[in-house]
């Protein structure tokens, strides 16, 4: 295949790539408002399970019990309808009685999400439509991920050979779930355990956590596009090995490199806390792992 040929090829794939992105965009920008509630999953069962912890009372009495104590003092009160008065320590007893079934915290979701300090605040005029628009061209790029990576691989592809090309039309469907999986992995599993971390350090130092919807949703989307393509990482070295670039054996003895280099990556993709990097390193480098797994397997049944 001539240069010619291969820029054409090149520029076919880009609009076919670019086309799909463009539809998966419009769709998701037309769902915009149940994107966000999933983004923000994360978030409210974080901030809601956390206010819970922080404000339950221990001594509090069980619900049950409060509404009938509560019900047995109110039928008390009624029985003599010609009282001139109800005794002021009957009063403060209700009123403890009613302070201990308010702290019970087994009942309504909405009570704890009452109490819950920690918002998604616009301070912009444009703050929520920027912010709306990334949703839209973020998770429209997810969507259509398999055909992207579909586009990318056939255009590599044809520059290969016959064997080289079963590997890779081979690798793209796994290429396209890992990257949904990264970045499911992050949204589900990371991103709960870094907001509850920020949340309780803020608490430590004394400090109201009030987060801006923008940065909210640049810290999600991001790290969801940084972990879907950290997934990739057991695709491209079983290329890198199928293509003769590198050996299994070099994948082995370079093993405590790898590890530091994971490190190394993690602290320069996530944002500075140490959970976050540590997130990414430790399952960047299972997914190294798995490469040299995947490279042994694919190796012995050649």
């Amino acid at each position: 295949m001539s240069l010619g040929d291969h820029l054409e090829e090149l520029r076919a794939r880009l609009i076919r790539a670019l086309l799909a992105l463009a539809i998966g965009i419009i769709i998701c920008f037309s769902m915009g408002k149940y994107i966000i509630n999933f983004i923000k999953v994360p978030f409210d069962a974080v901030t809601n399970s956390y206010t819970q912890k922080k404000y339950k009372d221990p001594n509090a009495l069980p619900p049950t019990l409060s509404q009938v104590v509560l019900l047995n003092l109110i039928d008390g009160l009624s029985t003599d309808p010609n009282a001139p008065y109800v005794d002021p320590n009957l009063i403060q007893y209700v009123q403890a009685v009613y302070t201990k079934t308010l702290h019970a915290w087994t009942g309504s979701p909405d009570m704890i999400a009452g109490l819950n300090t920690t918002r998604l605040m616009s301070l912009g005029p444009s703050d929520a439509l920027l912010s709306f628009m990334k949703i839209s061209f973020i998770t429209g790029l997810i969507l259509t991920a398999p055909w992207v990576f579909y586009q990318i691989w056939m255009f590599v592809a044809a520059g290969l050979y016959a064997n080289e090309q079963k590997c890779v039309k081979t690798a793209i469907p796994f290429s396209a779930g890992l990257f949904m999986l990264g970045a499911l992995f992050f949204l589900f599993v990371v991103a709960p355990l870094t907001l509850r971390f920020f949340l309780v350090f803020g608490d430590m130092i004394g400090v109201t956590c009030n987060w801006t919807f923008q940065k909210y949703i640049s810290f999600v989307t991001t790290l969801m596009l940084v972990f879907g393509l950290a997934f990739q990482t057991p695709i491209a070295i079983l290329i890198l090995n199928r293509t003769g670039l590198v050996s299994t054996q070099v994948l082995k003895s370079n093993r405590k490199y790898v590890l530091l280099g994971t490190f190394i990556v993690a602290a320069m993709a996530t944002p500075p806390d140490p959970l976050s990097q540590v997130s990414l390193a430790i399952p960047l480098y299972g997914l190294y792992e798995l490469g040299v797994v995947l490279c042994f397997v694919f190796n012995k049944n050649k």
